[in-house]
Order: structure tokens, then C-alpha cells, then sequence
């Protein structure tokens, strides 16, 4: 594929737009972004713990439209109408495991039926099984304890692969897609068949991916065996995620608007999430891989670090310093009048003096007379920031702010100095040789290369300097593996053929690596329709197939419930592809980084950074802590509880939770990606600076929660050199929680260096470069006839003669043609060969 064939339409214009004024207005998308409203005060710290999901409950319930609730009957109708004639009066509950297992074959039996109808009963009852058989059940606790019992039982007797096969059927009825295809609006009813089918899948997988304290050995040996069968090429000769994949491309190409988008892409998610592992099974496998390399081991534990910080209180906004300012003037003057009422008499005390917001960065340094300029504006437009208008502080008032404020807390509590940096500093091989490189030059006038060992004739602070580089020197894995291709590369025949290891994720790579681009722009295109942001185009993709009933709402209770399921529908697509995407990238870096870089590039040009940008450019904190969910009607409680009767009151209370799970999940998904785009590429980092996202960052700090605030500042560290020495200045408080929170490269200048016009930059150059060492990475690894002109040449005519050569099925069809076509109708120059050649 040429460069210049590249999808995206970003490309051709980028150098331009880095050449504007920062003063000029930015991309249009990021321009009619709402004035936000938050009031003064802080917003409290949110007690959230990042994993690699929710809790169980919560994950079940997210599976299920509130749309879907009176299916839950029909399951139960449909299961108990056939067990009757087996049991004969008794429960499921009450069958020994052998009846259980005698009854389970009975329906994969007749699973095999020609009917469709009939297909589609045995599957819900299946799929009540799954659910628990909740009927029998009076808690909650029940539900899940029966559901797991009988997950583990269909497994055992081959349930799921007689699911995958009715699911490639279902996904080839080309009857229901023309038929989906032509309807001017897709309903529930269009994708009844796939979405009984994907539930009973995501059941199994989900249910036997999560391990308990309790689990039998066979459950943990059937864990295991059902891991390595997800992940190996068994279905077709590709994973099972491959074909999850084939549907997320179906749909968006319009072929198959009928699928249920949320319920594919949350099963693919937990498939690629079993398979491959989670975060902290992940920083195990790093471990080890180090270890296996002879790397020194990991200076600290990541996910241990990021669980133990604390958030800081956001930047103070414009509005806030304004009221400060006057409530100090107040404090003053309250002071004054108090200490004359003293003096006559009229009080034996002072009067209390109101208290005055103060950042939590406070209560680790002593009050600065000068930090006044520190928090400025939270509430500025784009605009506003790169010109330059801060909004000074008048004068007249400087003695006023410099008035130190009374303090919130006694002193005891005050004083909690941080007991160092969380992080521990690392420094790249290339930091030490540009260090040297620079000494040398000023104190030699000649440079050694790469050399860095060589220190004769500098300095004995450069000796020092270097010695302390060099003790916090960290090799990554993906330098030794860029380092190894180069040698690959190089050395083709003396080094022989790698030995690939067969990892998941290494099969999942080369299973998507034909069609990668399709499955990172569909899943974006997912992503921009399901965005809270997007505003709704006709020709966008129809992502509500499966979440919108066949008749629409009447009453006003009616269209206020299917609201508020549209809008959880979009927020659990958004979780779902966010962990799929940082999943994908983080177990591609690990096993080979060129792998990740591919993946990276595609997003890239598929325009995920300012996708992701205008995601943040709404009101964050209204979409962290939006109620898009009905509590009553949440699986399991919605099958075991009576169901009480809903009120438009009910509905807009919505939970008693701080904050929505799903949505701090996302945007710390989304802010991660981000960060793995852009980290040490320079014309990615431009493009954050380009398409002006600072203030947008900046806003995201207003979420008090320490792992969302970290990802912020990291990704605002990488860009404060460019945003100018106003911009500094005036965001000194930020740039504080950046030095606390983010981990410093020794030789680093992002807090005090102006890097505007020293490199210029190419877009297209720093890509293509890149692309350019991925595609002899993949013709080196994966191409097969790589090695075509090292081959001997065989010269053995009974060898030659003798070997099988693959052909078409169809070739006996047309043997006699091609025989009279390429043998006999072709004259033969017998005198050719008695010619010299």
C-alpha cells in the first residue's frame, strides 16, 4: 500500500493547520463545545476501583436491553413447556447431574431441526438454563450460583460449538439481511434469532471467565481447556474473536443492519479479554518477558501505584478566583470591624471569617504569595488560551491575594507531606547518547557516536551526570525487539528463521492482519455513532437495531423509559470498544511492538485522536455521573423481585451511585489509548496541539478520581512545551500535579522548554517511516514466499515431477479445455530448442 493511498483524510491538510497563528480558531468540531456549568464547589473524590471490568451482576445486566425484559418470561414459558413432558412434575433444581446432563442432550438434539421455529424455542430454553432457571430461585445469590452450575454443564456437553455453527448459519441467512436491508426501520424483531444465540454465548464465556473462591477442580480444568479452544484457530481455521470481527464489519458495510451491535461487541470484548488476558495477568507476562530477555525487572508495579494515588481538587475556574478575591476582601474588612467592636466593648470575640476554597496541592507546600496566577480559568475557550488574553488580576488587588487565607483545617492535619514521587525516574538509552553528544560538543568540539562509555575529557559534573543517567537507564521490551528485526533484517541467512512463539495474541494477529483496516474503521465508525457528542446524520450507521421495540412508546413514561435505554445502549458500546481497543494494543506491544504500531497507525489515520478529543469535549462531569439506568429493571433483579410499578418520578431519580461505573471506565479507557497514540511520536503529539486540546484536558481534571487525572496530566505534560510560556504561567497548578502525579525523565525540559519552532515536523515523513518498517516486519514474519530468491533450485526431474501442486476444486471440470486451450491448440517450435541460446 502506498502512502499516499492512505485512508485519511486528516493528512493532506495537518502541516497546514500547524503553520496557523495559535490565536486562529481550531477545527471546527471542537467549536460549538457547550459552556459548561459546574457550580464552585469541589466535587467530591470518587471511590472508584479500575479493573478489567464491573462486578459480575453488573456486567450480566449491561448484556440485556430494558426492551428485552418481557423475553425473560417467554424463556421461562418455552423451557418449562418441554421439561414437563421430561420430569414429570419435578424442578431442575431437584434432577441429579446425570438427569441434568440426559435432558441437556435431549435439546442439543434437537437443536439439529430443519424448523426455524422450532430451532428457536430449544435455543431460549438453552438460554434459560443460562440465566439460571430463575423461576426456581428466591435470591439473587440463587440466580447466580444455578447459572453458573448450568453454564459449566452445557459446556461439558458441547453446547457452544453447536452455538458457533447455528451463529455462521444466522450470520450467512442472506434471506433476513436483504430482508433487514430493504425494511425502512429495524426493530427487535429482525434480530431475535442472533440475539438469543449471543446471549447464551456471552453467558458461557463471561460466567466461565470469572473465577471464584469456591470453583471445583473440573470447573478450573474446563476454564482452562475453554481458554486455550477460544483462542486457537478451531473454528474455521481462525479464532473465534475473527469471526466476531467479520460481523462488526458486516454491519457497518450495511450488509447486515439487523445485528445486535451491543451484544457482538461486548462478547468480542470478553473473548479477547479471556483469551488473551486482563491488565494485571498482562503485567505478570511483562514480568515474565523481561526475565526471558535478561532485562532488569520492572522498577515498580503500575496498577499497585496508580491504585494507592490520591486526586487532587481540579484547577480552580475563573468564576471561583472571583469569588475568592471577594470573599477575602470580605474576610479583611470582617476582620477589621471586628477587632474595633473588640476595642468598644460591643464583642467579647472576633466574628467568624468565611472560609476560602483552597487546593488540596496546598496542604503539601507552604502558601506561595505569587501563586495567584496559578489556577486561572477552567472555563476559557480555545481561543482565549492560545492568544494569550489570561484575564490579569487587577493590580489594586494584589495585596489582597497575597493576604495568606485562614486555614480549612487545624495544623496537626495540614501538614501530610507526599513521602516522595510515586514514580520511579526512568532515562532511554538515546537520552544518555544525546546528553553526550551535546557535553562533548561543547567541551571537546567532536562527537563519539554512540558511544557511551567513553568520558575522557569532560567534566567532572558531566562524569556525575552520566553516572546518574545510567542508574536509572530502563530498557524497554520494545527497544530489544526493534533492535532484533534491525539484525533480522540484516543478517537473513546467518541469523535463520525466527522461532515464533504461538501466543493468542499472536494467532489473533495474524488472523486479523488481512483486513486490520476494516476492523479499526468499523469499530471507530461504532464509536463516533455511540458517542455522546455525534450529532445524528442520515447516512451514520443505525447502532439502536437491537434496543428499539417494534412499537415505539405512546405515553410520556413509556419514551422516558426507551430514553434512557437508548442512552445506556450507547454508553455500554462505548465501554465495550474503549477496553477492546487499550486490550488489543497493550497485548500487540507486548508481543511484538510493530504489531501495536500497525494498529496504532490505522487508528491514527482513521482520525481517533480527534475522535476521542471531541468525546471530551462535553460536560465530563455530567456524563460520569449520569443515571442512564433503571435499577428494577436490571437482571437479576428484574426476574426474582416483584416488579413495582414505574413512575416518571422513579425514572428521573435513577440510582443512588456517585458516579457511573461504565462511563469513569470508558473515558479512562479512551485517555489511555490516547496516550498510547501519541506517547514518543512527535507529529501525533503536534496533533493534540493542533487540534487544541489542552482546555478540553484541562476540563477532564475537574473529575476528582486519581487514575482519569493521571492520564490527563500525562497527556498534557507531553504538549506543555509547545503551549507557550503564557500558558504555563497562567496553568501553574497543573503543571504542579504534573511534576507529583506523572513520572519525570531525568533529561526531560516539558516544564520550562520552548520547542515551537526548533523541530519543524512532517506528518507524512515520520508515517511513512514508520509504515515503511512495519511492512518488512510482516513480509519478513508473515509473508511466505519471502525468501524466494534464497531458495535452491531443485534440478532433479523425478523430484520435480513427483510434487503435489494444490488446484482449484472446480479444475476437473475444465481439464479437457484447458488441455486443448494451453496444450494442444499451442504449436510446438521443436527447432527452437537445436538453436543456440
Amino acid at each position: 500500500m502506498q502512502p499516499e493511498d492512505m485512508e485519511v483524510p486528516i493528512i493532506n491538510n495537518l502541516n497546514e493547520n500547524c503553520c496557523r497563528q495559535r490565536g486562529e480558531k481550531g477545527d471546527e468540531m471542537f467549536q460549538d463545545r457547550p459552556r459548561e456549568s459546574e457550580s464552585s464547589m469541589e466535587s467530591p473524590n470518587l471511590e472508584f476501583e479500575y479493573g478489567d471490568s464491573d462486578t459480575l451482576t453488573a456486567e450480566l445486566s449491561e448484556l440485556y436491553s430494558y426492551t428485552e425484559e418481557p423475553e425473560f418470561a417467554l424463556n421461562r414459558d418455552y423451557f418449562e413447556e418441554d421439561f414437563r413432558s421430561h420430569a414429570r412434575g419435578r424442578r431442575w433444581t431437584e434432577l441429579t447431574v446425570d438427569e441434568q446432563k440426559a435432558y441437556v442432550m435431549r435439546l442439543l438434539d434437537a437443536l439439529e431441526v430443519t424448523d426455524r421455529d422450532k430451532r428457536l424455542k430449544v435455543a431460549r430454553a438453552i438460554l434459560y438454563l443460562a440465566q439460571g432457571v430463575f423461576d426456581e430461585c428466591d435470591t439473587e445469590v440463587d440466580v447466580l450460583h444455578w447459572s453458573r452450575h448450568n453454564i459449566f454443564l452445557l459446556y461439558d456437553m458441547g453446547i457452544f460449538t453447536a452455538l458457533l455453527e447455528l451463529l455462521s448459519m444466522e450470520m450467512d441467512n442472506s434471506q433476513a439481511c436483504s430482508s433487514a436491508v430493504r425494511k425502512p426501520a429495524i426493530s427487535l424483531a429482525d434480530s431475535t434469532e442472533l440475539r438469543v444465540l449471543l446471549s447464551i454465548m456471552y453467558l458461557i464465556v463471561e460466567m466461565i471467565r470469572v473465577q471464584t473462591e469456591d470453583d471445583r477442580p473440573e470447573w478450573r480444568a474446563a476454564r482452562e481447556a475453554f481458554k486455550t479452544e477460544l483462542g486457537s484457530p478451531l473454528y474455521n481455521g481462525e479464532p473465534f474473536a475473527l469471526l466476531l470481527f467479520t460481523m462488526v464489519t458486516k454491519f457497518c458495510s450495511m450488509n447486515a443492519p439487523h445485528f445486535p451491535m451491543k451484544k457482538v461487541l461486548l462478547l468480542l470484548w470478553k473473548t479477547v479479554l479471556f483469551t488473551l488476558g486482563g491488565f494485571e495477568e498482562l503485567q505478570q507476562m511483562k514480568v515474565r518477558a523481561r526475565e526471558r530477555l535478561s532485562l532488569p525487572p520492572l522498577p515498580e508495579d503500575s496498577i499497585k501505584v496508580v491504585r494507592a494515588m490520591r486526586a487532587a481538587s481540579p484547577p480552580a475556574s475563573a468564576m471561583e478566583l472571583i469569588e475568592q478575591q471577594q470573599q477575602q476582601k470580605r474576610g479583611r474588612r470582617s476582620r477589621r470591624s471586628a477587632f474595633v467592636d473588640s476595642l468598644e466593648g460591643d464583642s467579647p470575640f472576633p466574628k467568624k471569617q468565611p472560609l476560602v476554597k483552597q487546593d488540596s496541592l496546598d496542604t503539601y507546600n507552604e502558601r506561595d504569595p505569587f501563586k495567584n496566577d496559578d489556577a486561572r480559568d477552567e472555563e476559557e475557550d480555545p481561543e482565549d488560551t492560545d492568544s494569550g488574553i489570561e484575564g490579569e488580576v487587577d493590580p489594586l488587588d494584589r495585596d489582597v491575594i497575597i493576604q495568606p487565607p485562614p486555614p480549612l483545617r487545624p495544623p496537626t492535619e495540614r501538614v501530610n507531606f507526599p513521602k516522595g514521587l510515586p514514580w520511579a525516574p526512568k532515562v532511554r538509552e538515546k537520552d544518555i547518547e544525546h546528553f553526550l553528544e551535546t557535553s562533548r560538543n561543547k567541551f571537546i568540539g567532536f562527537t563519539l557516536g554512540s558511544d557511551t562509555k567513553t568520558l575522557v575529557g569532560l567534566p567532572r559534573p558531566i562524569h556525575e551526570s552520566v553516572k546518574t543517567l545510567k542508574q536509572h537507564k530502563y530498557v524497554s521490551i520494545s527497544e530489544i525487539q526493534i533492535k532484533r528485526e534491525e539484525e533480522l533484517l540484516q543478517c537473513p541467512l546467518s541469523l535463520g528463521e525466527e522461532e515464533v512463539e504461538e501466543t493468542p495474541a499472536e494467532i489473533l494477529y495474524v488472523g486479523m492482519l488481512p483486513n486490520l483496516s476494516q476492523y479499526v474503521i468499523a469499530l471507530l465508525k461504532l464509536l463516533l455513532a455511540a458517542a455522546p457528542t455525534s450529532k445524528a446524520k442520515t447516512d451514520s450507521i443505525n447502532i439502536l437495531a437491537d434496543v428499539l421495540p417494534e412499537e415505539m412508546p405512546i405515553t410520556v413514561l413509556q419514551s422516558m423509559k426507551l430514553g434512557i435505554d437508548v442512552n445506556r445502549h450507547k454508553e455500554i458500546i462505548v465501554k465495550a470498544i474503549s477496553a477492546l481497543l487499550l486490550l488489543l494494543l497493550k497485548h500487540f506491544k507486548l508481543n511484538h511492538i510493530y504489531q501495536f504500531e500497525i494498529v496504532s497507525q490505522h487508528l491514527v489515520f482513521a482520525n481517533c485522536i480527534p475522535l476521542i478529543l471531541k468525546f471530551f469535549n462535553q460536560n465530563i462531569m455530567s456524563y460520569i455521573s449520569a443515571k442512564n439506568s433503571i435499577c428494577v429493571l436490571d437482571f437479576p433483579h428484574c426476574v426474582v423481585h416483584e416488579m413495582p410499578e414505574l413512575t416518571a418520578e422513579s425514572l428521573e431519580a435513577g440510582d443512588n451511585n456517585q458516579f457511573c461505573w461504565r462511563n469513569l471506565f470508558s473515558c479512562i479507557n479512551l485517555l489511555r489509548i490516547l496516550n498510547k497514540l501519541t506517547k514518543w511520536k512527535h507529529s501525533r503529539t503536534m496533533m493534540l496541539v493542533v487540534f487544541k486540546s489542552a482546555p478540553i484536558l484541562k476540563r477532564a481534571l475537574k473529575v476528582k478520581q486519581a487514575m482519569m487525572q493521571l492520564y490527563v496530566l500525562k497527556l498534557l505534560k507531553i504538549q506543555t512545551k509547545y503551549l507557550g510560556r503564557q500558558w504555563r504561567k497562567s496553568n501553574m497548578k497543573t503543571m504542579s500535579a504534573i511534576y507529583q502525579k506523572v513520572r519525570h525523565r531525568l533529561n526531560d525540559d516539558w516544564a520550562y522548554g520552548n520547542d515551537i519552532d526548533a523541530r519543524p515536523w512532517d506528518f507524512q515523513a515520520e508515517e511513512c517511516a514508520l509504515r515503511e518498517s512495519i511492512e518488512k516486519f510482516n513480509s519478513r514474519r508473515y509473508d511466505k514466499n519471502r525468501n524466494g530468491d534464497f531458495v535452491p533450485v531443485d534440478n532433479c526431474l523425478q523430484s520435480v515431477l513427483g510434487q503435489r501442486v494444490e488446484l482449484p476444486d472446480d479444475f476437473h471440470y475444465s481439464y479437457e479445455m484447458w488441455l486443448e486451450r494451453e496444450v494442444f491448440s499451442q504449436p510446438i517450435q521443436w527447432e527452437g530448442l537445436l538453436q543456440n541460446p
